[in-house]
């Protein structure tokens, strides 16, 4: 059971050349546009010349009986451990095994030193403490790479290689690739991503002295980590203790990263402060304030504003708004509700996620997606579009007024951690 990602992992690392087990199909869900392909047989092996059929996850039931299942591996992240069990009862009831795989049989061993960047929910600012992870590395005159939580939405592709702006036009899809390749990428860091980690990990350890992996969702690594950063949001004080496998993440850290301290409401950032003195007291904690910044204040200044947030935090990460949102606090007139005149999937996708406020997430997993995205826009009425994306959307949608970005940081000190970090492994030449 999967969602693109950590479902080709599990089956890679465990079960691909495994004579023990034939596995009969994936199911997938999360991910648009996925169902009724084929894993591929280049990478299912040589147990599966005809590749393995991906069907959608309203079949499990069905399939444990037509094929006599007697293991469903649940692999996929960001989900309440309410969801899990909940699968699991189907699962159960059907008269299969629900198997959840760990990190000792999936985690995949490095040559050099690694730092996983992971978290308790989707949006607590991975990607953020990446790049600040990536910069501090590549001061000290190290060469850096970064492999990324798969996103394997229009191929699959074994290893992809990003070091330029040519290899993110000529071979990224959708728009949440660009949103987590493109920031590291201008910055001078190679990612790397794909669907084969271990082919991946060795072409990133070949050109790397140290290797940060980027976690997606609040997925825990695939490689095994030296150091495991892990963010709690503050925003969301409660879902450190509520999600898989968040609260795995929450466990293994070695420093906790409280994000969005200063947004927070009063005695967030202590409840959180709570939880992990009962979970995991061996961890060092540091709490990180944001920094919203807007392009251009002026044009935003007492304007009717539609705020575009990163699609997976309002998505599936559960949040009714994002850093646009804060941004333009006591600046706009007001915020534009796309919700009314949302076409087709955009139209889909509020209706999948109730919780959604007065904002539209950016999605764009295909060409009907990015028109049907582009039309939502286009019927709002509004007059500034605020883009709080890590990408400029401006350069790949069509939005006829005017627009401002909104970037987004963190004010934390990592530097003694790092420092700490290298002495402890000593990344070679």
């Amino acid at each position: 059971m999967g969602a693109g990602g950590r479902d080709f992992h599990n089956f890679n690392a465990v079960y691909r050349d495994n004579p023990a087990y034939e596995v009969v199909a994936f199911t997938a869900t999360q991910i648009p546009f996925i169902e009724r392909r084929i894993y591929p047989a280049e990478l299912a092996g040589a147990l599966y010349p005809q590749g393995i059929l991906i069907v959608p996850e309203s079949e499990l039931r069905a399939l444990i009986s037509k094929h006599g299942v007697d293991q469903v591996i649940f692999s996929y992240s960001d989900t309440s451990h309410e969801y899990v069990m909940h699968k699991a009862s189907e699962c159960l009831a059907s008269g299969a095994d629900f198997v959840l795989l760990g990190p000792d049989k999936t985690m995949l061993p490095c040559k050099v030193p690694v730092i996983s960047v992971c978290a308790v929910r989707t949006g607590c600012g991975k990607s953020v403490i990446t790049r600040q992870v990536a910069d501090q590395l590549k001061d000290k005159g190290l060469n850096v790479a970064v492999i990324r939580h798969p996103m394997a939405y229009c191929d699959f592709t074994p290893v992809k290689r990003f070091s330029s702006m040519e290899d993110i036009e000529s071979t990224t899809c959708t728009i949440e690739e660009r949103e987590e390749l493109e920031p590291l990428v201008l910055s001078g860091v190679t990612v790397f991503i794909g669907v084969d980690y271990g082919r991946i990990i060795e072409e990133a350890q070949a050109v790397s002295q140290v290797i940060i992996w980027d976690g997606g969702n609040n997925d825990f690594p695939f490689v095994k980590p030296d150091m495991e950063i892990v963010l709690l949001d503050a925003l969301r004080p409660e879902h450190g203790t509520r999600y898989h496998p968040g609260e795995t993440n929450l466990l293994r850290a070695d420093l906790l990263i409280i994000t969005k301290s200063n947004e927070a409401h009063p005695g967030a950032v202590d409840e959180i402060r709570k939880v992990i003195s009962e979970k995991n007291p061996d961890a060092s904690v540091l709490e990180a304030r944001s920094i919203l910044t807007i392009s251009d204040r002026q044009i935003v200044k007492d304007k009717r504003v539609l705020v575009i947030e990163d699609g997976p935090t309002i998505t599936h990460g559960g949040m009714p708004y994002g850093a646009g949102t804060a941004a333009c606090r006591g600046i706009a007139a007001g915020y534009a509700d796309p919700r009314p005149y949302a076409v087709g999937s955009i139209a889909a996708t509020f209706a999948k996620y109730p919780h959604i406020g007065a904002v539209l997430p950016a999605m764009g997993y295909s060409d009907e997606q990015r028109l049907e995205f582009e039309e939502t826009i286009s019927r709002t009425p509004f007059d500034v579009a605020v883009i709080a994306t890590p990408v400029d959307l401006y350069k790949i949608i069509r939005i006829d007024r005017p627009t401002v970005r909104v970037s987004y940081d963190f004010d934390v000190g990592l530097g003694s951690y790092i420092d700490s970090f290298l002495i402890a492994h000593n990344p070679g030449p």
